[in-house]
């Protein structure tokens, strides 16, 4: 089994007094000064807040006694205070039940009291719980329930966990470009605002997307700087989870012996901060890195005691690691009827779940070949087609090769069409030349003819003009043309890297549909052959109607996905007129921006960029033309990628390729800013970028119009300002200034 499963952080802000900056000892001392009875309880669920990031049954134990004692004074904001970490910590223990009624006890308090700053922690609260179910798309919406609240109350300091919390929620789902949008964003505001404890939780996460994307090294680093931070603030939950993940990036480095070392490592931290899920599932990565190591009976011992604490949390995504882990370890012995059993259990738990990903599909895999060995061949062929199904949708590896090779149909097509034109171009030159040397001879000849042929020469002179200006004219029209046809080729290649990336974006959801509907057929053929046997297996039918079902529930929610996307590509080009309208140019900014970024990891698979965002939240809609204002935004976000592509395969030890976007209006006027730490662009070759026919790239790769009509487009079509600024080697950045009023 290919062991790499992602231990997430759920992150809360929850302190009421100074938070992760005052230890322990500082907050007993304040809290036998507190003058009054209300100031005491505030105090305690400070200590309650770092107590969870320390010792969860500590915690648990002092949130009940806070919350009897709130309750004693009437002090409701403080009681719900202390229910809604009891129920994260509750959460954590796996004790669903217990934490859904605090959270609901806290919600009532709150929406009484109109308390909307509090009212945005239940709701994040109950995110986690959902997502520590692996219940996602439950997660999600309570997550934007607190995101809608928060980003219209004066005090935003939750946006920046509410923004991870979601990117979480869609790292989860698999859906990556949605993911790092939103960790971005709450990395940026963690790094704005001197967070370091925000900063160490999205470097976790972050890394575990980049993890999830197969970019080891990436992670590595992430991983290494979220334990150096954790350690200066003693953060202990924070460095557990890094840990227990870095385990997988040992894992797939093919580092069995340095694996088992850290998961250990985050075993015993998870016992230190009573985390048993965490606990459960650093053993059980330990016991599989020594399986890997052909130590088959500490394995074994190990696994056992993983699974025990997972079966105690309730996690189902916990339990579903654990009972699969000792089935591979039994099935790399040969021994698969011992094995069964506990793949089984594995998919048991995961029945209510929003889990299938790539390792779900290769664990279904060693199950089918378990059936197999056993001599049970329908429920090896009945197991392996669900495999092939989940492998199939998640990797898609055929229609990404049909993507990547539409992209390069595209780029060919716009190479020859360049070169087509410059040739074009030369022969109209030629003729140009051609034409004037005629004429040249002919104003000769008139000249020594003129004193005997003085009527006769003045006619055809005459005739000679008119044919120089019909020739003259000819040329134009041809150069003029030649002038189209390259506009349009540079159209067509940014069509083409557009296309390139919403076909990347709609693939997957139609690669489940299609998946789906047809292991759904199969079973439909199977019951109806069942119904004809006149001993009828009425467990089996209801097992295939059980499987009818959720896959008739997959394809509903993946068709969903897919006609989202359809939608919105529908709204940029539902109005092909070219006439102004008033856009948000915030949500045109990201919705180009993803797509250029998916397009680019098409055409370069380990193609990766930190995108750090700054949208403006008080942006005024702009009358822009909104596809006109996308060819633009699209042509500088490739630029940028291509610089910082280039600049990483130079192998430069510490460079992160990053790309920073950010809007702001002030004086009536609304500015984009598109920066990139790539190669960066000399002084000389400025001065001349925006000039037709000008590029930076190499021969070949580019027709120089990109950023000639992206400026026409600003400065005539919008009234606008486009420049731009850099410095070699460190460098380059983008401006777009445009009126509010069109």
């Amino acid at each position: 089994m290919k062991y790499l499963t992602t231990v997430v952080i759920i992150l809360f802000n929850l302190a009421t007094l100074q938070g992760q900056s005052l230890k322990l000892d500082s907050l007993d001392r304040l809290i036998r000064q507190a003058t009054t009875d209300t100031g005491r309880i505030n105090r305690i669920n400070a200590k309650i807040n770092l107590l969870s990031q320390i010792n969860i049954d500590s915690a648990i134990s002092l949130s009940i006694k806070t919350i009897a004692d709130a309750q004693r004074i009437k002090y409701p904001q403080g009681e719900g205070i202390a229910r809604i970490r009891l129920a994260f910590n509750y959460s954590v223990k796996g004790n669903y039940a217990a934490a859904k009624a605090n959270l609901k006890a806290a919600e009532a308090t709150y929406i009484a009291l109109n308390d909307t700053a509090r009212l945005i922690k239940v709701y994040n609260t109950y995110g986690a719980m959902y997502g520590m179910q692996s219940k996602y798309d439950s997660s999600i919406i309570f997550f934007e329930k607190g995101m809608v609240l928060a980003e219209h109350s004066a005090n935003k300091s939750d946006l920046g966990s509410i923004y991870l919390n979601i990117g979480i929620s869609y790292d989860m789902q698999s859906n990556r470009p949605q993911a790092l949008r939103y960790q971005q964003k709450a990395l940026t505001r963690a790094e704005s605002t001197k967070d370091v404890n925000t900063q160490a939780y999205c470097l976790v996460n972050m890394a575990n997307t980049y993890k999830l994307m197969g970019d080891w090294k990436g992670a590595e680093q992430r991983y290494l700087r979220a334990i150096k931070l954790s350690n200066q603030e003693g953060i202990k939950n924070v460095e557990l989870y890094a840990y227990t993940n870095l385990v997988d990036v040992y894992s797939e480095m093919k580092a069995p012996e340095k694996a088992y070392e850290v998961a250990l490592k985050a075993a015993a931290l998870g016992k230190e901060t009573g985390d048993q899920a965490i606990q459960a599932t650093s053993l059980s990565k330990a016991a599989t890195n020594l399986a890997r190591q052909k130590k088959f009976a500490e394995a074994e011992k190990l696994n056992r005691q993983a699974m025990a604490l997972a079966d105690a949390t309730r996690q189902p995504l916990n339990i579903h690691q654990t009972y699969a882990a000792m089935g591979t370890i039994l099935n790399q012995q040969a021994r698969y009827p011992a094995a069964i059993p506990y793949y089984e259990r594995s998919f048991d738990v995961l029945k209510e779940a929003d889990i299938y990903d790539s390792q779900t599909g290769e664990i279904y895999a060693e199950l089918s070949a378990c059936y197999e060995k056993t001599g049970n061949y329908r429920r090896a062929l009945d197991t392996y087609k669900k495999s092939a199904a989940i492998t199939d949708s998640v990797r898609g590896k055929e229609n990404v090769r049909k993507a990547t090779e539409l992209s390069m149909n595209y780029a060919f097509t716009k190479k020859q069409q360049a070169a087509d034109a410059e040739q074009q171009k030369q022969n109209a030159l030629a003729q140009t030349r051609q034409w004037a040397l005629v004429a040249g001879m002919g104003l000769m000849l008139l000249v020594a003819a003129i004193s005997l042929y003085a009527y006769r020469t003045k006619q055809k002179a005459n005739a000679l003009l008119e044919q120089q200006k019909k020739t003259l004219e000819q040329t134009l029209a041809k150069l003029q043309s030649t002038q189209t046809q390259l506009i349009q080729s540079e159209k067509m290649a940014s069509l083409g890297e557009l296309t390139a990336g919403i076909a990347h974006e709609i693939q997957n959801p139609l690669n489940f549909v299609n998946n789906f509907s047809e292991v759904s057929a199969e079973l439909l053929e199977d019951i109806r052959a069942e119904r004809k046997k006149e001993q009828r297996d009425e467990v089996l039918e209801e097992e295939i109607l059980g499987d009818l079902s959720g896959n008739l529930i997959k394809i509903n929610y993946h068709g969903g996905r897919a006609s989202n996307i359809v939608k919105s590509m529908l709204e940029h080009s539902r109005t092909g007129t070219g006439r102004k309208q008033p856009t948000d140019v915030n949500a045109l900014t990201a919705e180009y921006l993803r797509l250029a970024y998916s397009g680019q990891r098409v055409k370069d698979k380990d193609f990766y960029a930190d995108l750090v965002t700054d949208y403006a939240d008080d942006l005024n809609k702009v009358d822009v033309v909104p596809q006109e204002l996308g060819r633009v935004l699209l042509n500088l976000f490739n630029n940028a990628f291509y610089a910082v592509g280039a600049k990483r395969h130079a192998g430069l030890d510490g460079y992160h390729p990053t790309v920073h976007i950010s809007t702001k209006q002030q004086n009536g006027r609304v500015e984009i800013r598109v920066v990139d730490n790539g190669t960066g662009i000399a002084q000389p070759v400025l001065a001349k970028i925006f000039q037709p026919f000008f590029t930076t790239k190499p021969a070949g790769q580019g027709t120089g119009l990109g950023l000639s009509l992206s400026y026409d487009i600003i400065t005539k079509g919008h009234g606008g300002r486009l420049t731009a600024k850099s410095q070699v080697g460190e460098f380059s950045e983008f401006i777009i200034d445009l009126p509010t009023a069109g």
